[in-house]
């Protein structure tokens, strides 16, 4: 059993990491809760890769690239609510031509910059291994964020996500809670 329990007592990095796959996984659950039985698991995908433009953006200007992720996923989120509130297009093929739209933008981004070095998959994924306590606090305090927002609104969030227009007759602003729903997926 030692052989399992040593590395973590031994080095702070593996700590740190496994803080935040635990913090992660608990976000990740409670969200990916709603994401399913909305029928939007695609989203997830999207996101992960959507947001390479803003974070390939963000690496070549020098701003954190938490920054220019949270700028992707809310142009992401943005623009799947744009899309499906002026056309006839499903929610699916919103997230879709966005999530194959901005990961092209991303990767001709990540080609053609000379200043990022490294590869792409370093880019878009990270480095578990090299989580800081400045992530550790981010990580938490969006966990705590998503807990308390998933407690607040856990009967119109599922009312949504089985009919919209019970939610709606019950007086929740279905459209409100679907748009906090999308933030708390970006978030995560």
């Amino acid at each position: 059993m030692g052989q399992f329990i040593d590395p973590f007592a031994k080095n702070d990095f593996l700590q740190r990491a496994l803080l935040a796959g635990l913090l992660v996984s608990f976000v990740c659950a409670v969200v990916g809760t709603f994401v399913v039985l909305r029928g939007m698991a695609f989203i997830g995908d999207a996101l992960a890769h959507g947001v390479l433009p803003g974070v390939a953006g963000a690496a070549i200007i020098g701003v954190p690239v938490m920054v220019g992720a949270a700028v992707g996923a809310a142009i992401i989120i943005g623009g799947i609510g744009y899309i499906t509130a002026r056309s006839r297009l499903s929610r699916d093929a919103a997230i879709g031509l966005l999530f194959v739209g901005l990961l092209s933008l991303g990767v001709v981004m990540v080609s053609s910059a000379r200043s990022l070095t490294g590869d792409l998959e370093a880019i878009l994924f990270g480095e578990f291994l090299g989580v800081d306590r400045g992530d550790i606090v981010i990580l938490a305090v969006t966990a705590s964020l998503i807990a308390v927002i998933a407690a607040w609104s856990a009967r119109p969030f599922l009312l949504l996500c089985f009919e919209e227009d019970v939610a709606r007759v019950m007086g929740f602003n279905a459209r409100r809670y679907h748009q906090m729903m999308l933030v708390m997926i970006a978030a995560t």
